[in-house]
């Protein structure tokens, strides 16, 4: 299998995210893997797709820490290849990672991704659905049910009359979903700053206003998807607890927190099956969510991290279970080509 990993920049990468682990798991099961700069990649004179490609020499790196410093230290020059011999292309580029000069980024493997797909390429996930995921409106396609109560608008008013009707307490964040926006906890102690939290989110935007889950206090409860189900290797489900330890309310990985694990309820399954029609609709392969009080806050179907967190609580590879579900579309293509076309290859 011949598969390549597009990211915003192979030089940010880091050993505990997920794209080296399973680059390395790949490589480990003897498959040719490489990885794409977003900003590599070329639309030819002849229509056809290429960019520039690094991959490591060797099979035998132990860790991804070894892994990901051969190929950040040159191990391999980068070649020029040929995206349409690639069986996947994987899409781990992460939109919120990128804003103002670097936007184009965002949207780079959306628009190579689907010229690809007229090649046989099969492109996880699905370019139409990451299109439409590239703001916090997605969520809302989700049901109601599962979500917390939302407002998005512009208006002022109608934001502090969400706000109100709740009590003086709810959530607000900007509707892109970009890394560094603030996000804000309003409280009544807080209420005489609103026109100015309302004022920093909406100069870049729409802002949500979401109802107040007091389950944030502690953190959120993190699921990985893979073909449109909770992911599973050898009985076990990739999840884990994040709990804050700092002020700031943005869940995101890499602030300040512990994560611990966690014995997944009833509850968190309904909502991974009232997930799972969607994602099987839109051909999403890979996805990670969070849940806090048992409704869904967050789906990210772009870059999902943590899994190595996972993976090391579950003593667990998920990495082999993503690679051989890999495999088998792959041999699933090779049966029939193009007679399933890519949102239904995305989660057979």
């Amino acid at each position: 299998m011949k598969i390549g990993f597009l990211v915003n920049d192979i030089a940010a990468q880091r050993q505990y995210y997920t794209t080296p682990m399973l680059a390395l798991t790949a490589v480990h099961r003897k498959h040719d893997v490489w990885f794409i700069n977003a900003g590599d990649l070329i639309y030819d004179m002849d229509e056809t797709i290429h960019a520039w490609g690094w991959r490591a020499k060797e099979h035998h790196y132990r860790t991804p820490a070894t892994y990901l410093k051969a190929l950040q230290n040159g191990d391999g020059n980068p070649q020029r290849i040929d995206l349409s011999e690639l069986d996947i292309l994987m899409i781990r580029v992460d939109p919120t990672k990128e804003s103002n000069y670097h936007a184009w980024v965002k949207h780079a493997g959306i628009i190579f991704g689907e010229m690809l797909l007229r090649s046989g390429v099969i492109v996880l996930n699905d370019p139409t659905a990451l299109a439409g995921a590239l703001d916090k409106m997605y969520l809302q396609l989700m049901p109601q049910k599962i979500r917390p109560q939302t407002l998005i608008s512009r208006d002022r008013e109608a934001l502090k009359d969400f706000i109100a009707d709740r009590g003086g307490t709810a959530v607000l964040k900007g509707f892109q979903g970009i890394d560094s926006q603030a996000v804000f906890v309003v409280t009544p102690d807080n209420r005489a700053n609103l026109n100015q939290m309302i004022d920093a989110i909406t100069r870049y935007g729409y802002a949500i206003a979401q109802e107040y889950l007091p389950g944030a206090e502690h953190g959120s409860v993190r699921m990985f998807f893979a073909n449109g189900e909770p992911l599973r290797h050898k009985g076990k489900v990739a999840a884990f607890q994040w709990t804050r330890t700092s002020e700031n309310m943005r869940l995101n990985i890499h602030d300040p927190g512990s994560s611990q694990p966690i014995e997944l309820q009833p509850a968190h399954f309904e909502i991974a099956e009232a997930l799972r029609p969607r994602l099987v609709q839109d051909g999403v392969f890979l996805a990670g969510i969070e849940i806090i009080d048992d409704k869904l806050i967050d789906i990210d179907i772009f870059c999902p991290g943590g899994l190595v967190t996972a993976q090391g609580y579950a003593k667990a590879n998920f990495g082999v279970a993503i690679i051989a579900a890999l495999e088998k579309k792959v041999e699933y293509m090779s049966y029939y080509h193009r007679q399933f076309d890519n949102i239904h290859m995305a989660t057979l």
